[in-house]
């Protein structure tokens, strides 16, 4: 080894610092405890695939079956008993297997944590909707009864003024991605108070198995630093012979002596002079490497603010584990969600805040006073409308026309909440950035919107308008010339304006009725657009089956809940395209967090989309294929996060990750960046672990 040390030494080619920044491969880490405490820790619990030498040197021998499994064999085992229980358990008539997928995997997350992203990895478009929607709104609802081990921390109305110090609580230096909720506007169920958390370790889960984010909390400087002591050793003191210790420190060859330093004693002013310099090089190189590489603690931490509950069954049941009283309202609630901020961003500067399932009411205005402040984003507003973004432009190609053609769309939006408003906010700018981006272009762009609200078309009429709807709203000359009116029903405004797109983000199941079906096909286009994106499925306001069978198999499919695909006889197929955010927002918090962005800016977001857009070839697009299958979800998010990268850099906004910084960062081409991201995504392998005595 130390005449590789050398020959690398001399070799200025394999001294040049390498381009991009590696994974963290096979570096055995460091653990204080053994024995039944590793087993019953899910961190660094490997079950059955201790090998016999980390057996003994945990003293886990006698402690597990004696024969070593690998992790492909534990995945096999495990899912074999999984496909036994998920038919023998039921959770009740409304979802009989999908509960009882979702307990038995988190069992296995209790106990194992590389195995649980293993599994989901591998499986990522069975399970997928288990951890995430659908299946997480049925945990939320039921999520008192279900809480068996706390996860991620929850802040409550209680706790004003001990926040900053109750962020010291969580065991980890260093958290790269937080998902934050208030439960009160849970996927399209309403309040669910404190059991809304279940969302944030859903959308948690899927940043480790689509981003890599790592969940672990690996502590390596030990590792680092010592293979930092035996460089220095190696070339500046060369004076005595050494040889490795059975247990890896190097020694004098003359006494069996431990030593983290050099020997000295050979009578050699010279050499003790150098070894002293090694000494101090070391304390300093210790310092530096401990400065330099405390991003290898890291983690991710889902949260819940609980400000109350509106939800009266809530407040009436004995078992609700979140505070019983209404929530806060006005400059209180702001309060809460102040001092959370500064608690978390003052612990951890860098971390990514991702803002979930917050009321509309809340949304636009904590977007609005924390993004140009905070690295944060709020996936509701800004991560669906990427994903309805990518959607449109996908059924433009699907159109057989080029994405140039946006601006050219009539869009009828059926919705005008926190996530309504995102789309249509998001879509006129793409729209007046094709036109010019000047006053024009966007008075152009919005004019290709009709948004129907609960009472109806939205016009200037309105008495009491949402400000965020504004913009919107219909002028009342050109309603009337549409043979329209303030109010008018959904399907009177899709008979009368025959649109291109009918895009629903209600949260009303079924609202696309059969007259609002049979409206549109007097849409003008040859291929007209459905996108039914509210969650979970029941909230969607249409099914594949029911739009195929009106409007027939010249029509696009999307949905934000998983569907089957309809078969429509004579070999044809009607493909339901899944519109999900679980495409946008890990390579959304991934690239920001590998570009260093101090924000998530509109930019960053509109690369997001318009990678996801093109990501689909022109042959499936033609087929009504627009959104990719889940499958591919890491490589999906391996390129959106080189676009945001990407995107960052040319704002100038990107600072650099790890030890690639700014400057560098600007050198890679697109291929580079890409291969950047690809090495900073966490796979879930079994570490080597050592023990070490406190």
């Amino acid at each position: 080894m130390i005449k590789r040390l050398r020959l690398t030494s001399s070799n200025p080619v394999l001294m040049r610092p390498r381009s991009f920044t590696t994974t963290e491969g096979d570096r055995p880490t460091i653990v204080h405890k053994r024995s039944l405490d590793i087993l019953h820790d899910p961190w660094f619990n490997k079950g059955t695939a201790f090998s016999m030498t980390e057996r003994d040197r945990l003293d886990l021998r006698g402690l597990l079956p004696p024969n070593v499994m690998s992790s492909e064999q534990q995945i096999e085992r495990f899912m074999v008993d999984l496909k036994r229980l998920e038919v023998q358990a039921r959770d009740g008539p409304s979802d009989p297997n999908a509960l009882a997928k979702w307990r038995i995997l988190n069992r296995l997350h209790d106990r194992n944590e590389t195995m649980y992203y293993k599994v989901l990895i591998d499986n990522i478009e069975e399970y997928a909707p288990i951890v995430y929607t659908p299946t997480v709104g049925l945990v939320c609802q039921n999520y008192s009864g279900l809480f068996r081990r706390p996860r991620g921390m929850y802040f409550s109305a209680v706790d004003r003024g001990e926040m900053m110090s109750m962020v010291y609580n969580w065991p980890a230096d260093q958290v790269d991605m937080i998902v934050v909720t208030d439960g009160s506007r849970i996927l399209g169920l309403g309040d669910l108070g404190v059991q809304g958390i279940g969302i944030a370790i859903g959308k948690l889960d899927l940043y480790v198995a689509a981003a890599g984010i790592n969940p672990q909390r690996v502590f390596l400087i030990f590792c680092i630093v010592y293979f930092y002591f035996i460089f220095l050793y190696a070339f500046i003191c060369p004076g005595k012979k050494k040889k490795k210790h059975k247990w890896g420190w190097w020694v004098n060859e003359d006494r069996e002596e431990e030593s983290w330093l050099p020997m000295i004693n050979d009578g050699s002013s010279d050499v003790e002079a150098r070894c002293c310099a090694v000494v101090v090089a070391q304390s300093v190189g210790a310092c530096i490497l401990i400065r330099v590489f405390g991003w290898l603690c890291k983690g991710v931490l889902p949260v819940m603010i609980d400000v109350g509950t509106n939800n009266e069954k809530l407040l009436k049941d004995p078992v609700y584990l979140g505070l019983q009283e209404h929530r806060l309202d006005g400059d209180e609630y702001i309060a809460v969600i102040d001092e959370f901020m500064n608690a978390v961003f003052t612990r951890w500067p860098n971390v990514i805040v991702q803002f979930e399932d917050f009321q509309s009411k809340w949304a636009f205005k904590l977007l609005q006073r924390y993004r140009n402040t905070y690295r944060m984003f709020n996936d509701d507003v800004q991560g669906t409308a990427g994903v309805a973004i990518a959607g449109l432009l996908g059924a433009v190609r699907a159109q057989g026309r080029p994405m140039i053609d946006f601006p050219k769309q009539k869009i009828v939006v059926a919705g005008a909440g926190s996530a309504g408003i995102g789309v249509l906010n998001a879509a006129r700018k793409t729209m007046a950035r094709m036109l010019g981006n000047n006053e024009s272009a966007f008075e152009s762009a919005g004019s290709q919107f009709w948004v129907v609200d609960a009472k109806g078309l939205i016009t200037e009429e309105r008495e009491n308008i949402d400000p965020d709807a504004r913009p919107f709203a219909k002028k009342v000359k050109e309603i009337n010339r549409q043979g329209l009116r303030e109010g008018a029903s959904l399907a009177e405004v899709v008979r009368e304006v025959k649109p291109d797109v009918l895009l629903g983000l209600s949260a009303v199941g079924g609202l696309f009725t059969k007259e609002v079906l049979e409206a549109l096909k007097g849409s003008t286009s040859t291929r007209p657009a459905i996108f039914a994106m509210s969650n979970p499925t029941k909230n969607a306001e249409c099914t594949p089956e029911e739009a195929f069978s009106i409007l027939g198999d010249s029509i696009i499919f999307a949905s934000g809940s998983p569907f089957n695909d309809v078969d429509l006889g004579n070999g044809h197929i009607g493909y339901c395209n899944q519109g999900n955010n679980m495409y946008l927002f890990p390579g959304i918090g991934l690239g920001t967090l590998l570009s260093g962005s101090r924000i998530v800016s509109d930019g960053m977001l509109q690369a997001a989309a318009e990678c996801l857009a093109a990501y689909m070839t022109e042959e499936e697009v033609l087929k009504g294929i627009i959104y990719p299958s889940t499958s591919r979800i890491r490589d999906i998010t391996k390129e959106v996060a080189a676009a945001v990268i990407k995107e960052a850099i040319e704002e100038d906004l990107a600072e650099g990750y790890r030890e690639m910084d700014a400057r560098e960062l600007q050198k890679l081409t697109r291929e580079e960046i890409a291969e950047f991201v690809k090495n900073n995504m966490w796979s879930p392998e079994y570490p080597t672990l050592v023990y070490k005595n406190d």
